[in-house]
Parts: C-alpha cells; sequence; structure tokens
C-alpha cells in the first residue's frame, strides 16, 4: 500500500503531538488532581483546627460566668440556707449572660433545688439523676466540656429542651446498618462548678447549652472559617456536630434544601473515626454528594468518644477546577495537531516539490532525454540530492557515448576478425594441397633404402611437423567453420613433451635453454589435443621472443587447486623464462 511523504510527515508530528499530549494529559491531569486534593486537604484540616478551638470557646463561654457566680458571697450564703429567693436570680443573671439553655443549683446531697430552662423555672426537688453534679461529688473539681444527658434530665429542665433534643433518625446513602428510628437523649456542652464554705462542700452550680437542632456552633464555623462562600447556590464549606455517628447539629443540606439533622455520617468514616479513634481527612461521601472532609473524635467528660466533628468543602468545585485545566490542556493539544497538520504540508511542500521535480527529471532519463529540467538547486541535503542527479545523468551520457563507442569498435573487430577467418579459410585451402604433396613425399623418402638413419629421423621430423601444419590448417578452417571441440583422454607430460621436442631446434638456434620438469603420477586429462598444443605453443613462442640468448625456459606440471571450483584438485602447466618479463 503506497503512502504519500505527507502523510508520513503528518502521521509523525500528530504521533508526536499525541504522544507528547496524552502524556502531558495523564501526568498533568494526576499532578493537577494530586495538587488540587492537597490544598482542599490542607485546608480542610486547617479549618478543622479553627472548628475545634471555635467549639472550645463556646465551652468557655459557659464556664466563665458560672465560674464567678460561684464565686460570690450571695449564692454561697443563699445555697447554705437553700434560700431559693436568692438562688433564682442569680442564676437567671448567669443563664441570660452566657445564653445558656439550661443553669441549675445542687445541694451537697445531690438535691437539685433549683434548674432553669429557657425560661422555665423550677425550685422543687427534682429525683432525675444529674450526671454533671454526680462528676463534681466525685472529683471535687470544676469540670466542662461534653456531655450526654438523657430525655428526663432535659425534661425536668425544660419540657422545650426534651422536645428539641428528639431527633427522628432519616435513612443515609453509604451508613451502617441501624435499627433505631429516633433519637431522645441530648448530646449538650456544659460547665459545673462546687461550691464551698471554709472548705466544706456546700454544693454545685451548673449550666450548659444543648446541641441538637442548634445551628449557632456550625453556622459560626461556616461564616468565619468559610466566610459564607457560595458556588452553584450551594454553601461550599459546611460543619457539622455528630452525637455518635447521627448529625445533630448541621448545615449540611438534603437534596430537598432542608438541614441533614437525622441522617448518618458514612460506615467508613464512623468505624475510622468512633471505633479507631483516629481523625480522617480526605473525601467522604456527606448526605448527597462527595466532599473533603475533616473528621475528629469529641470526648465527653467522662472520657468516652461520644460524637464528632466535622468541617467539609464541595468537591464539585476543586473537580471542576480540574475538568476546566484539563479541557484546557486538551484544547491546546488539539490547537497542536492542527498545527501538525498544517506544518506536515508546509514541510511536504517544501521538501517534496524539488523531489517530484526529480522523479519528473528521473521519467524523462528513463525515456531517453539527458538534459532534463530539475529546477532551482536547493540549499540544503535536497541540493547535494540534485547535484548528485545532475552528476549521474552527466555520467550516464558519457558512459552512453563510451558504449556506442565500444560497441562500434567491436562491431568493426568482428568486421575484421570475419574477414580474416574468411581469408584465413580460403589461405588454409590453398596451403593444404602443397602440405599434402609434402607429406606425400616425405613418406616416400621414408621408406627409400637409400638413406641413413640419421636422415630418415630427420624426415620422421619433417613427417611430424607437415601433420602438424595440417593440423593448424585444419583448425583454421574448423574455426571459420565453428566447429566443435575434438576433446579425448590425454597425457598431459607426454603432450608438453612432444611441443618441448618440437621446438628445441628454435631455441637452440637462439641460444635459449628448454627445459622441463615433469610430475609423473598425473592423471589423464580430457582436452582438445591439437588446440591445447596451439596454447602451450603459443606460450613457449612468447617465452622465445622475451628471453635474450643465453636465458632459460622451464616447463613443468604438477597438481594444484582449482582457481574455477573452490577445493577441488586439478592439473597445472607452468612456462617460466628468464626474460624481460610483462610490463605493469
Amino acid at each position: 500500500m503506497f503512502y504519500s511523504t505527507r502523510s508520513k510527515l503528518i502521521a509523525s508530528f500528530l504521533g508526536v503531538v499525541f504522544l507528547v499530549g496524552a502524556v502531558s494529559l495523564v501526568v498533568g491531569g494526576q499532578l493537577l488532581y494530586k495538587a488540587v486534593l492537597g490544598e482542599a486537604t490542607n485546608r480542610v484540616r486547617l479549618d478543622l483546627n479553627a472548628a475545634r478551638e471555635i467549639y472550645l470557646n463556646r465551652i468557655k463561654s459557659i464556664t466563665c460566668p458560672l465560674s464567678v457566680a460561684s464565686m460570690e458571697p450571695a449564692l454561697r450564703s443563699a445555697l447554705k440556707a437553700r434560700d431559693v429567693s436568692e438562688i433564682t436570680p442569680r442564676l437567671e443573671t448567669v443563664e441570660k449572660r452566657a445564653e445558656l439553655d439550661f443553669v441549675g443549683a445542687v445541694t451537697q446531697e445531690g438535691d437539685t433545688i433549683c434548674r432553669i430552662g429557657k425560661g422555665d423555672i423550677h425550685c422543687e426537688t427534682a429525683e432525675v439523676a444529674n450526671p454533671i453534679a454526680e462528676l463534681i461529688f466525685e472529683r471535687m473539681v470544676p469540670v466542662s466540656g461534653t456531655v450526654i444527658l438523657s430525655r428526663e434530665f432535659l425534661y425536668a429542665q425544660s419540657p422545650e429542651l426534651a422536645d428539641r433534643a428528639r431527633i427522628k433518625m432519616l435513612p443515609t446513602p453509604r451508613a451502617a446498618p441501624n435499627q433505631e428510628h429516633e433519637e431522645t437523649s441530648g448530646m449538650a456542652l456544659v460547665a459545673a462548678f462546687p461550691i464551698f464554705d471554709d472548705g466544706k462542700l456546700l454544693g454545685v452550680i451548673y449550666g450548659g447549652v444543648l446541641l441538637n437542632k442548634s445551628t449557632a456552633i456550625v453556622d459560626t464555623v461556616r461564616d468565619t472559617v468559610f466566610q459564607n462562600e457560595i458556588y452553584k447556590g450551594r454553601s461550599i464549606g459546611t460543619a457539622t456536630i455528630f452525637f455518635n455517628d447521627l448529625r445533630i447539629s448541621t448545615n449540611v443540606v438534603t437534596t430537598e434544601g432542608k438541614r441533614a439533622v437525622g441522617t448518618y455520617v458514612s460506615k467508613e468514616v464512623k468505624d475510622h473515626v468512633l471505633g479507631r479513634g483516629e481523625r480522617w481527612t480526605d473525601r467522604a461521601f456527606v448526605v448527597s454528594d462527595w466532599y473533603i472532609t475533616a473528621y475528629e473524635p469529641i470526648e465527653d467528660i467522662f472520657g468516652n468518644r461520644v460524637g464528632m466533628l466535622y468541617v467539609g468543602v464541595l468537591e464539585e468545585k476543586y473537580v471542576d477546577m480540574r475538568r476546566n485545566a484539563l479541557t484546557v490542556l486538551v484544547l491546546i493539544i488539539a490547537a497542536g495537531m492542527v498545527l501538525a497538520i498544517g506544518l506536515g504540508y508546509l514541510l511536504e511542500n517544501k521538501i517534496m516539490s524539488p523531489v517530484h521535480r526529480l522523479i519528473e527529471a528521473s521519467q524523462q532519463v528513463s525515456e531517453g532525454n539527458l538534459t532534463p529540467e530539475i529546477g532551482p538547486i536547493s540549499k540544503d541535503e535536497i541540493g547535494v540530492l540534485q547535484n548528485t542527479f545532475k552528476d549521474m545523468v552527466v555520467s550516464l551520457e558519457e558512459r552512453d557515448k563510451r558504449r556506442r563507442a565500444e560497441s562500434e569498435n567491436r562491431l568493426l573487430q568482428s568486421e575484421k576478425q570475419a574477414s580474416v577467418g574468411r581469408l584465413a579459410a580460403g589461405v588454409a585451402h590453398e596451403i593444404n594441397n602443397p602440405l599434402t604433396g609434402v607429406l606425400t613425399f616425405t613418406r616416400i623418402l621414408q621408406r627409400s633404402q637409400s638413406i641413413g638413419d640419421k636422415d630418415r629421423e630427420h624426415l620422421q621430423k619433417i613427417a611430424e611437423s607437415t601433420v602438424r601444419v595440417r593440423d593448424i590448417v585444419k583448425g583454421l578452417l574448423d574455426f571459420s567453420r565453428q566447429t566443435e571441440l575434438d576433446q579425448e583422454p590425454t597425457d598431459v607430460n607426454r603432450l608438453v613433451r612432444t611441443v618441448i621436442s618440437a621446438m628445441e631446434n628454435q631455441a637452440l638456434i637462439k641460444g635459449v635453454t628448454l627445459e622441463f620438469n615433469p610430475r609423473e603420477d598425473l592423471p589423464m586429462i580430457t582436452l582438445d589435443r591439437n588446440q591445447f598444443q596451439s596454447v602451450i605453443i603459443n606460450l613457449l613462442i612468447n617465452a622465445l621472443d622475451a628471453t635474450e640468448q643465453g636465458g632459460t625456459i622451464r616447463a613443468s606440471t604438477g597438481i594444484s587447486v582449482s582457481a574455477s571450483d573452490t577445493g577441488q584438485k586439478a592439473v597445472e602447466i607452468s612456462i617460466t623464462d628468464t626474460g624481460c618479463g610483462i610490463p605493469p
């Protein structure tokens, strides 16, 4: 399948942009999420500290008026005399000054002789257990903090307080299973001081505020810490006071827009904070939405974990911040991809235009045009390619001219060889007849009885030479007719020795020594005896031509390794001389 360079460039740019963008998106998203979540977590951790201070300050605001009242001599005298008419106005003053929900006085016998709650004044002795006074009698020191009060105690203080403490429990997602349907006990902030006279305990003065359905502390936290910041119509920060895992005071709202009093905390948070007594600082599901939250346990004046203090910020704000940042990052990546496509087109046009011209020029060269137009030369690697292409075209033109000249020379040489062949054939026919006569008369002289052995020997050499000349002439005829080789098994040593014997007289005339060193165990070789004999004669004649008088020509045979077939043995014929040699 064919892919254009433009497509490859664009795909490469897009791949790089997408890879870098994807890595940036994943890594940046994670870093951004951790940074945002870390910032929100640090914020709610500090907000929880502030909420705890507000919670403790409310206890202090209860403690101070009661402490002052417990040291008044008039209250001490009235309690010693059990003068309710003197005790009541002083308790009313403390109630108004400290904005208490209830206040009362208990004698050293444990009888509550006066109690005031939400304007109700009761001066009869109450028989309801008072855990606050009992702790004073046990420790003989002032106490303050959180306490769980029974419905009976609250009702004895004021029926309105008992009614306010009653909370209907609502089903809540992710909460721990609970079979109860209503909570009647109350969670309160209290303070109590013993009243002494000359080291003798006369009684106890106590007071407190009920937290059930109270909005004072949680709204103060929201307004002070979160400055009532609104996000998408909802308060971004919330605060809650829990009685165990039940919301009794909160500004978290339900989907209907009401305060979520009566809902539960999630099981996961309950087990962590109330079960193990540890702080929770993480995201958590709160009623109907996710918040970045901080919880810590609340202990009562007896040291028991009885509730939790909570602050949280709406996670949606930080999720939207992260989503917006990621959206901007995605838009940047998309813009980078569009830019990559445009850049790919521009680079393709810049890079590939000269390449396209080179392609067209190559087609023209293939069609025989050796002067194609390739356009202006670039000043980069493409320019190097263009110059190389021009050099290649010039080389092709020169090679074409050279090959044409060589072809003409070969054609001329072929014609010459054909002419020589025809001439040789004609000469061979003319020579062949006299040679036949020479050979015939030589044979006749050899049969003559009047010649000696020495002359007969000379005649034999004349006959052999004449036969060789006749074979050469026959070879010329065969060459002109392009006949096949006449191959037969041949003894190479005998062949070489015959040639040397024929050449001895010629070597003797020139004064050159002709030697032969045969290897006796040579195998028989299949070859054309006459043609191979001509080869050796040519080599010996060349050696005689190159060797001066007194020189030596040596012929030898042996076994060597074949040059054409690696690893195969072959017969080697070597002819050396002491002549001038061949110039380099």
